[in-house]
């Protein structure tokens, strides 16, 4: 499983014309799903998110986490993340979990994340989705939960 996390500012996700999710300051967070995860990998993985020290204290030092500062969480599914691009000029999904079970084990993700966190936004699963944000530093992280 892997996650890629940016700081921002504020970011958004529009389907169909349609904001159907935002946040203020906080971490957008890509998820993609390979052959062989899980849901309790998710849920580890989304537990680590929120203690993930990417956040100033009064030093200037990623010393807080999205928790301590009050921000808030935004999950975006995005199955690009798992190709295979090691050769070549063209990427391979052999990796990237099937699309049904992705879509079960995203679900599953938000229903924790959800009742975890509130206020934690949501993208949809599988939609032409259109993502705006403004990345803070930029500040961006690939998490990889094994």
């Amino acid at each position: 499983m892997i996650a890629l996390l940016q700081r921002v500012n504020h970011a958004g996700v529009t389907v169909s014309g349609s904001m159907i999710a935002h946040i203020d300051r906080g971490l957008l967070v890509f998820i993609g799903f390979e052959r062989g995860d899980t849901a309790d990998r998710s849920h580890r993985l989304f537990d680590r998110i929120m203690r993930y020290r990417v956040f100033g204290d009064e030093n200037g030092r990623m010393n807080l986490s999205v928790r301590d500062i009050g921000g808030r969480v935004l999950l975006v599914s995005q199955f690009t993340l798992a190709a295979e691009t090691s050769r070549g000029n063209r990427p391979g999904f052999d990796p990237a979990m099937p699309p049904d079970e992705a879509r079960e084990l995203y679900e599953d993700l938000v229903s924790y994340a959800g009742s975890t966190v509130p206020g934690t936004a949501f993208g949809e699963f599988g939609a032409d989705m259109k993502v705006t944000l403004e990345n803070d530093g930029p500040v961006t992280f690939l998490l990889r939960q094994q």
